[in-house]
């Protein structure tokens, strides 16, 4: 991207902002995210630096019989950035501590419409408010029923619907398999 930079005439205005993708160390996503936007602001490149996003989501889990709705990052490690190519606007993003490189091979790869689309409707604030539902089974996980009318039975989890929050467990009652569904705090992997 360097040499693409430096090939550009001086005068020639600057081409549109696109998405890119960069690595960034893995846990501080949210920290670098907000570093970069305070050195984009100190040095006046809000016209060629749009948006700073760490991708995310909402999910909800239960954790100690309660139910916790959490952010969960769908992509750790990467932040996303709209930006114009611009020699300035690139080495202001290469020096900000903490980040890595573009993704790309010799040139950073702009992100297709279609996945800044779909990244971009899942932090929609009416997406943001139905969590996702984090389920820790797998089909063929033996489970134990912890609550409700087949409480202390042993099964089979045979399939998983995460929008509604079902598992179907296969049990034993009077020698014969029987499918349940339940709902997912219902069980537990044993």
């Amino acid at each position: 991207m360097a040499e693409a930079l430096e090939n550009k005439p001086e005068g020639t205005p600057l081409s549109e902002k696109k998405w890119y993708v960069v690595r960034v160390q893995s846990g501080r996503e949210e920290q670098v995210a907000e570093a970069l936007k305070r050195r984009v602001q100190a040095a006046g490149l809000q016209d060629q630096i749009g948006d700073i996003v760490v991708p995310m989501e909402k999910v909800t889990e239960i954790r100690s019989q309660r139910k916790i709705v959490r952010d969960k990052k769908l992509y750790p490690g990467y932040i996303m950035i709209e930006m114009a190519q611009s020699k300035d606007a690139w080495f202001l993003v290469r020096e900000t501590p903490g980040i890595g490189d573009f993704l790309g091979l010799k040139e950073p790869i702009p992100m297709a419409e279609h996945e800044v689309a779909k990244i971009r409707a899942a932090q929609a604030p009416e997406e943001a408010d139905k969590p996702r539902i984090k389920i820790d089974y797998q089909k063929g996980d033996a489970v134990r029923i912890k609550e409700g009318a087949f409480e202390n039975f042993d099964g089979v989890v045979e399939e998983i619907n995460p929008q509604k929050g079902i598992v179907v467990v296969t049990i034993t009652i009077f020698g014969r398999p029987t499918r349940v569904d339940l709902e997912y705090w219902q069980v537990e992997k044993i």
